[in-house]
């Protein structure tokens, strides 16, 4: 599946690897579990996969499979990925990720090991999370908590309480018999996905091959060389199809995952910008240039409508603010064409999916009056956005000769936006 990178400002790039090499002997039957249906007709890989869509800074979504027969297992994993209208959806249009199947080893461990260096190859960086391809229901809640606790501590796993009261058994002479007795009300199951920084848990996964170091699960492998684990809030809803019975079982607050073409997604989006207005500087408003004695002090032309519509463009999308995607420290943005830079924003927001509904501008200024060049403006903008006039309005209101606004001193804009994006056009 090919790949078509946009642009993210100010994201930390987060690659997925989902586990799916398993025999899947517990269940019986000689088909994977990954690759059974669930009620509704996906795939228990296809519902495990789904809700890493909708991480807009997704760059691999890797799912390990039996080594022996990989050939046979693609080909099948291929056909449980696309039981899923959104995944379909998501692929068939320019998209930010990239889709990989790899041969795993003898064990879990190994599996996951080889999905790392799989991703070392392709020199990401970042976060990666690790999820096992029989939990089709984990929730976006879940997913995003443990990226916030892992991009902040290094590693973060969901838990949950434990319902039975554990204990360990002994081992020869005390075998059959309980020899350790643990306080259930700190005892937590882990669930996954667990989250980790992606060079030292690369790093802590070869040190314990190199040592020949068996682990039951990645936060140990993390914890006996790293720090240890952030725990998070998990779900019960998280459960791991093991057993037959276990397809039948769906959360009662389980969405259905619509098909692309419904429920459109609304967003809005708030953006403002504010400069001085010095002599010796031209006054551009919208793309346009107002004849006046002062013009706005900036570090590019200073175009403070069409900077305040970036902003509410960026943030409606999630994608960033102007500020992080153009520095005003950064030489090259220097009196740079605030029409390119708001071309080059609006690419990134199409590119993610969304269409704009309709924008809606205020611009506080004393003098001059904006009143006979607000037409040509709303066709600056809109022409910038490729978008229909109709679509843009432009309001323009003055301090009443009251404060910095009305004594002449600063021009302020501020940008209201609603963006719209089909249910189904997901990038991560």
């Amino acid at each position: 599946m090919t790949r078509t990178m946009v642009m993210r400002c100010d994201e930390t790039a987060v690659s997925v690897v989902i586990a799916a090499s398993g025999s899947s002997e517990r269940m019986g039957g000689g088909i994977k579990k990954e690759f059974l249906p669930l009620p509704g007709g996906k795939t228990v890989l296809a519902q495990a996969a789904e809700p890493f869509l909708s991480l807009r800074n997704l760059a691999f979504l890797v799912i390990t499979l039996p080594q022996q027969n990989y050939d046979f297992f693609a080909l099948e994993a291929e056909k449980a990925l696309f039981t899923s209208a959104q995944i379909r959806c998501a692929v068939s249009k320019p998209h930010t990720f990239f889709i990989a199947f790899v041969p795993g080893g003898e064990t879990r461990q190994e599996s996951v090991r080889k999905a790392l260096e799989f991703l070392a190859e392709q020199s990401v960086s970042g976060l990666v999370l690790v999820h096992d391809g029989a939990r089709p229901f984990v929730s976006g809640k879940v997913i995003r908590a443990v990226i916030a606790a892992a991009d902040k501590y290094g590693a973060a796993a969901p838990v949950i309480p434990s319902v039975d009261t554990l204990k360990q058994l002994g081992a020869g002479d005390d075998a059959g018999t309980m020899t350790a007795h643990f306080d259930r009300s700190s005892i937590r199951a882990v669930q996954t996905p667990q989250g980790f920084r992606f060079q030292p848990f690369y790093e802590a996964h070869r040190k314990a091959a190199a040592d020949g170091k068996a682990c039951t699960d990645d936060t140990e492998i993390w914890a006996r060389s790293e720090s240890p684990v952030a725990a998070v809030e998990g779900s019960i809803d998280n459960i791991k199809i093991t057993y037959p019975k276990d397809l039948g079982v769906v959360p009662a607050n389980q969405p259905e995952t619509p098909g692309c073409q419904d429920f459109p997604q609304f967003r809005t989006g708030l953006g403002y910008d504010r400069h001085r207005l010095i002599m010796g500087r031209k006054l551009v408003l919208g793309g346009v240039e107002l004849p006046f004695e002062k013009g706005e002090d900036g570090h590019s032309d200073g175009d403070v409508l069409f900077h305040a519509v970036s902003d509410a463009l960026l943030g409606a999308s999630g994608l960033g603010d102007i500020g992080s995607c153009f520095p005003p420290e950064d030489p090259q943005w220097k009196d740079a064409d605030s029409a390119d830079l708001l071309k080059r924003v609006w690419k990134d927001v199409r590119g993610a999916g969304w269409r704009l509904v309709n924008l809606d501008c205020v611009v506080l200024l004393e003098k001059p009056k904006m009143l006979p060049f607000r037409d040509k403006i709303r066709r600056s903008i809109a022409q910038t956005l490729e978008t229909d006039p109709e679509t843009v309005f432009v309001k323009a209101k003055t301090g009443e000769k009251t404060g910095e606004v009305g004594r002449g001193e600063i021009v302020e804009a501020w940008v209201v936006c609603l963006l719209e994006k089909k249910q189904g056009e997901v990038t991560v």
